[in-house]
């Protein structure tokens, strides 16, 4: 019997459905991020209804088979349309609500079917992103298996199945550059140790410096690099157009070039993570809320969730744009500010790029995914503060001004899709690490859009620390207490 295809975008077949099912991913939007379906060219339209009369029939609740957020553009539209468009004309806007005016989202009366939840764990660590589930991870390696592992919704959810891929060991600290490195490390053997394919490549990251002053400052930054041991160089735009030809040089006068920053793809990295520490014992409870702790003098005592309360030993706040609601339902205040980040990403190409190319000042970056898209973000700097995750028009327009002139010939290439994610801020643009008001109540946030690249070097360190196997300095440096002590040293090579 031939291959029986659902999709026609992104060839997923029936089959691909029934195992991604089988596995557990049973509401419509987990499966999309397991398949890939519907995100292609036809955004699901071809595919979203035969899919889901295949889930009903496997098993699955109406409530799990809510159609996809609408994503615009509701057609492909070529870069040079958008970039003709006035950015300032456009509001900034919450885009496309993520469920109509009224509508309650979907949680966990929504999901029977889940399996339940224990009465007591030694760690509870509340967000199923990288942070959480490289964690989990961690532990287990080290022995702790009795850690539970609570998402509010599917894995993939949040950032870290929102951003685009990139891992650099680029930064301004020694600290943050040799966190980085490691990552880079762990990186080149993820796919073998978890044995998925996450399509890590080193291809490199090559930053544009348009201004004297940006150049003065990758040429600081080139220096430190080298002292820690990093390829990194300053080059002129000649050498610029040897890594990618089609760059504009007229809109840089120079570049910081290291060939051994790398891309890879998002998704696969939590479904690696969380299979892993399933196997090693952790238990993964998506669509489960956390609605308060329960405490006694200086300790969390449980978790209470919409799905009822664990008792616990230990809690690790890791719920990203989410984590200062979280750690305020126990009486902790964050100095964390949740800003949506806004990517896109275009029909596939002919592979032609090879870096991840930024350009300083105005927070452009794109990289050519696997698959032949391009893939990029760009921050707007009037956004304001929220977990806000609807797409807008003005960011269209303001990425493709900005890339258009960086690449001329991406103004004939077409978006097919864009969405958005949130950073989590803190002031001085570090994490915020180790306990906070309790004894036992660690967070493990404010990686201000860089959370995804830092995870494993510092789900290394964090499992070293709770297992008993020694403490690191950067649970020293990144406490929650340096915003009042003002020992910080602020991170500003923040991208996006």
């Amino acid at each position: 019997m031939g291959k029986r295809l659902v999709c026609a975008c992104e060839d997923v077949s029936l089959d691909e459905v029934r195992r991604a099912f089988a596995a557990g991913h049973r509401d419509l939007e987990s499966v999309k991020r397991v398949t890939g379906l519907g995100t292609g060219p036809c955004q699901g339209k071809s595919c979203v209804a035969r899919v889901a009369q295949e889930l009903l029939r496997l098993g699955a609740t109406p409530a799990e088979i809510q159609p996809f957020t609408a994503r615009t553009p509701v057609q492909p539209v070529p870069l040079a349309a958008l970039a003709a468009l006035d950015p300032a004309g456009l509001p900034l806007d919450d885009g496309v609500p993520l469920a109509p005016p009224g509508a309650e989202p979907p949680g966990p009366a929504a999901h029977p079917q889940a399996d339940p939840l224990p009465p007591r764990a030694d760690v509870v660590i509340v967000g199923g992103g990288i942070q959480g589930l490289s964690i989990a991870y961690e532990l287990a390696r080290r022995g702790v298996r009795d850690v539970l592992v609570l998402e509010q919704g599917y894995l993939n959810a949040g950032a870290s199945g929102r951003n685009g891929g990139g891992v650099r060991a680029q930064w301004t600290t020694p600290t943050m550059i040799r966190l980085a490195s490691r990552s880079l490390e762990l990186c080149d053997r993820f796919a073998v140790e978890m044995g998925i394919n996450v399509w890590f490549r080193r291809s490199g990251y090559l930053f544009l410096a348009p201004t004297a002053e940006q150049v003065s400052r990758i040429e600081r930054n080139a220096e430190l690099h080298r002292r820690e041991g990093l390829r990194t160089r300053v080059v002129g735009p000649d050498e610029a157009l040897q890594v990618v030809p089609e760059l504009d040089p007229r809109r840089f006068r120079a570049a910081a070039w290291n060939p051994d920053d790398g891309v890879v793809f998002p998704w696969p990295f939590l479904w690696g993570y969380a299979s892993r520490a399933e196997a090693l014992g952790a238990k993964v409870r998506t669509f489960t809320r956390v609605t308060g702790f329960d405490t006694a003098g200086p300790r969390v005592t449980a978790v209470r969730t919409d799905r009822g309360r664990v008792a616990c030993e230990l809690v690790v706040v890791a719920a990203g744009a989410w984590s200062r609601d979280v750690a305020a339902l126990a009486g902790v205040s964050l100095p964390n500010r949740p800003t949506r980040h806004e990517i896109l990403v275009t029909e596939p190409l002919k592979p032609w790029l090879g870096p991840l190319v930024s350009v300083l000042g105005n927070g452009l970056y794109f990289s050519q995914s696997q698959r032949g898209e391009i893939v990029g973000g760009m921050g707007d700097p009037d956004e304001p503060e929220g977990v806000v995750q609807g797409s807008t028009l003005r960011f269209l327009a303001r990425f493709a001004r900005a890339a258009v002139e960086t690449v001329p010939r991406l103004g004939e290439v077409k978006v097919i899709r864009q969405w958005a994610g949130c950073y989590d801020v803190t002031p001085d643009n570090n994490p915020v690490l180790g306990p906070a008001g309790f004894e036992n109540f660690h967070q493990c946030s404010g990686f201000v859009g860089h959370g995804f690249m830092m995870a494993p070097a510092v789900a290394e360190r964090y499992a070293d620390w709770l297992a008993g196997r020694g403490k690191d300095e950067i649970f020293e440096r990144f406490t929650l207490g340096r915003f009042e002590s003002g020992a910080v040293a602020r991170e500003d090579f923040i991208i996006g």
